[in-house]
């Protein structure tokens, strides 16, 4: 059942669930545990949970004593590879008293763009759905490039959310909804709903930021989410601190509408490569 709207997030059948790394690396890592908590609530209730988390490079980081998030891309490589190893570790140990077990998946914007890859990709995630695990999605830093790769997770968790036919989408950042200019600056209002096909000339989220742990920001999330609720998944975009509140169907942060398409039906990136 397609969310159509907050309250149907409590009872969907699938959901595919977004973190950025500033929310669960270096000293906000004890959110791990909190947003564990909430995604094991969903899937007592039955829910098939997707978590798409960034944060492989932020906790790769302080391990190979880096300041800041590297520039070149062997670093990042680097960051990554021993990051994921520990990422993982601790969402594992979080899932651990709910008796829930996690599956690694990594991806490449190649994987998505090649439909046996692609294909591949979605059985994969389909028998760990059936097999009552949680998926854990993150880009494959390792071997991705600056020319290849999705550009931040927003667009990958929409796109994930297309892949496996999820019947909503939750972003979660460190800021509790999405605001007509930078929440920052005089006559910023908080957006509540966003419907398919608004003009949204005159709304300033800003630009994609690139900060000391992560990539994303306000513009990517909102660029994410209208490409997740045009093939009809609505989207909620929210913060960190209030996942459980999310999972359990709250009016909180901005909700994407989603179109009226045909189930099952592609759209934009997707579309092009469906064989």
């Amino acid at each position: 059942m397609t969310a159509r709207s907050r309250a149907d997030l409590s009872g969907v059948r699938r959901l595919v669930v977004k973190v950025g790394s500033s929310s669960i690396s270096g000293e906000a890592s004890w959110r791990i545990p909190l947003l564990v908590h909430a995604l094991a609530d969903a899937h007592r209730r039955g829910t098939e949970v997707v978590l798409v988390s960034s944060g492989a490079i932020a906790t790769g980081m302080p391990i190979l004593n880096l300041d800041s998030r590297p520039t070149d891309l062997a670093t990042q490589q680097a960051a990554a590879a021993v990051g994921q190893n520990v990422l993982i570790y601790r969402y594992q140990e979080a899932l651990r008293p709910f008796q829930i077990h996690a599956g690694q998946v990594l991806l490449t914007a190649g994987d998505l763009e090649n439909p046996m890859h692609r294909s591949n990709a979605r059985r994969a995630m389909e028998r760990l759905l059936g097999l009552r695990i949680i998926p854990i999605v993150n880009e494959n830093d390792t071997v991705a490039t600056h020319e290849i790769r999705f550009g931040d997770n927003d667009r990958l968790a929409a796109l994930v959310a297309q892949l496996i036919g999820a019947d909503a989408l939750v972003l979660l950042s460190d800021i509790e909804c999405l605001y007509t200019r930078p929440p920052g600056e005089p006559g910023a209002e908080p957006i509540d709903q966003i419907t398919p096909g608004q003009d949204l000339t005159g709304l300033q989220f800003g630009e994609k930021v690139v900060n000391t742990v992560g990539t994303g920001g306000a513009a990517t999330k909102a660029s994410a989410a209208r490409l997740a609720a045009a093939a009809g998944i609505g989207v909620l975009v929210t913060s960190a601190d209030r996942a459980g509140d999310a999972l359990a169907g709250e009016q909180i942060g901005t909700w994407f509408v989603p179109a009226d398409v045909t189930p099952g039906t592609l759209t934009g990136a997707l579309a092009k490569v469906e064989p």
